[in-house]
């Protein structure tokens, strides 16, 4: 772990503990945590993608824990989007170091566009449970988008469960809830994908991710707990907001990097 000042790990402590919290109600929790953790002094920017998924995980666990106790999503969904999705983030993971991310910033801030607009203008969106297939057909196309969104996680990371959360409302048409939760069971197997890669090439800094992490275990509690107790509207408040700072953070890259 690198040296740090008490002033450092107050500061990532608190970035775990908002992350978690966040991301147990709706994703995104990565775009508070690893930009925090690549301020660190020396960290490379795969050590810290690697850190930010043991940070994570421990955060998802708990609130995939208490949103299956309290809400009970369909497994029959979960169990193949999860599984797909753990192979994506693997695949993601061993291209992370290959592929730049400014490949893919821009088209992902046209798709956040197009959501965060589409999902103001439906305020009955993702209210209740209205699913467009059965069967086969459902479980096909959630294993589907879990393997695309598990890979983008272990490529890049920030907003996975973001990402989660609209194509369980938008394209198998979930209530917010109810995405929610098994966007977490999700976002668990991206993030142990992700990590069966970086563990065994020693990508991950383990007392720094151990230390956000039990911050992100924190946070992921309570965020789960709240968004139980309040409903598909809070979800839906937190999802514009946490969209609205994806586009605003992805808008920033994506200017600074056509001007440099």
């Amino acid at each position: 772990m690198p040296d740090l000042d008490t002033l450092t790990i107050v500061l990532l402590v608190l970035a775990g503990l908002t992350a978690g919290w966040v991301d147990a109600v709706v994703g995104g929790g990565g775009l508070i945590q690893l930009p925090a953790l690549l301020l660190v002094p020396g960290i490379s920017p795969v050590q810290a993608l690697a850190t930010n998924k043991l940070g994570s995980i421990m955060g998802t666990s708990t609130s995939a824990i208490t949103y299956y106790r309290r809400v009970g999503p369909d497994l029959t969904t979960a169990g193949p989007m999860a599984v797909a999705a753990l192979v994506g983030a693997f695949g993601g993971a061993a291209l992370a170091s290959r592929i730049p991310a400014e490949l893919f910033k821009p088209i992902i801030l046209v798709v956040l566009i197009g959501v965060a607009t589409y999902t103001v203008l439906k305020p009955k969106l993702g209210a209740h449970d209205n699913l467009r297939w059965e069967g086969n057909r459902h479980r096909w196309t959630a294993a589907g988008i879990g393997l695309v969104i598990g890979a983008y996680d272990g490529l890049l990371g920030p907003g996975t469960g973001t990402f989660l959360v609209i194509a369980l409302v938008s394209v198998l048409g979930y209530a917010f809830l109810p995405a929610s939760a098994l966007a977490k069971i999700t976002n668990f197997a991206t993030n142990l994908g992700a990590l069966l890669f970086f563990v065994p090439h020693g990508a991950v800094l383990w007392g720094l991710g151990l230390m956000i992490g039990a911050a992100n275990l924190v946070g992921a509690y309570i965020g789960a707990r709240m968004a139980v107790a309040k409903g598909s509207a809070f979800v839906r408040v937190i999802f514009v907001v946490v969209v609205g700072a994806l586009i605003v953070k992805l808008g920033y890259d994506v200017w600074h990097d056509w001007r440099s």
